[in-house]
């Protein structure tokens, strides 16, 4: 289960950014092509966080669409499954637009203290 590692280096980031303050929520955006599923990175995330100054802290988690762009007619193909080809002319010649996401993108800090 990747999503235990995830939710660590996840608390290392935040812990980082909040610099001795008090976390009340964390929101990431993680993107399908990792291949966590968000509910199950939430449950790990309270496992990881047990016991340490984050435990409390929520994680919230927006999973971003993998997309790709064909290099040969430039459209562009919202991934269900790991199928690297343009969903427009069949190519495989393409480049991943979203979907690889691993991004804490911002912190909900206490005022207290």
């Amino acid at each position: 289960m990747h999503e235990v590692s995830l939710c660590s280096a996840i608390a290392k980031i935040a812990q980082q950014a909040a610099a001795g303050r008090t976390v009340e929520l964390v929101r990431v955006d993680i993107g399908h092509l990792r291949q966590a599923v968000p509910d199950t990175l939430v449950h790990c995330w309270e496992m990881v966080v047990f016991g340490t100054p984050f435990e409390g802290a929520r994680l919230e988690v927006r999973e971003v669409a993998g997309v790709i762009e064909c290099r040969n007619c430039q459209g562009r193909t919202e991934l269900d499954e790991p199928i690297f080809r343009c969903g427009s002319c069949g190519s495989t010649a393409i480049d991943v637009v979203s979907g690889n996401e691993l991004l804490v993108t911002s912190l909900e800090v206490s005022t207290d203290g």
